[in-house]
């Protein structure tokens, strides 16, 4: 079992909210939009930087089941407050535009690693997105040292 990433104590935040987007912890209401919203970038989200050679998003996709496993996965991570995803939406309603993940690092435990993915069509966004979630650990988390690729 992995520890917690945050103390007990610690009230993690629900939302972040910037002009562009906003950030929610991704959940099963999200499987369609954020199904959706990767498979339409694979591409794109393979070349962004901290994803770079890894094998997710997969070349083939995943059928919405699979996806839907995942999301749970994700949910139950957060509510263990042993890692939290977020999803990005559009400022107003529930577009699914991308996805923040806050973990342990896996090459050193005392620091946090974080990526961020969004659509090929809101490419314009994942420098922004990048500067936002960055302040906002640096803010108001209480975190080690964050891993987070620079845009």
């Amino acid at each position: 079992m992995t520890d917690p990433l945050v103390p007990a104590d610690f009230a993690v935040p629900r939302e972040l909210l910037a002009p562009e987007f906003r950030l929610e912890p991704l959940g099963e209401q999200h499987n369609a939009s954020d199904h959706a919203a990767w498979s339409s970038s694979i591409e794109h989200i393979r070349a962004t930087p901290g994803f770079v050679g890894r094998t997710w998003p997969p070349a083939e996709g995943m059928p919405p089941e699979q996806n839907l496993a995942d999301l749970r996965r994700h949910a139950a991570d957060f509510a263990a407050r042993t890692g939290f995803t977020y999803t990005v939406l559009e400022p107003a309603g529930d577009e699914v535009i991308g996805c923040v993940y806050i973990h342990p690092d896996r090459e050193d435990p005392s620091a946090v690693s974080v990526s961020s993915w969004v659509r090929a069509d809101r490419a314009h966004l994942d420098a922004p997105l990048y500067r936002a979630v960055s302040a906002w650990l640096a803010a108001d988390w209480p975190l080690g040292p964050v891993r987070y690729s620079e845009r």
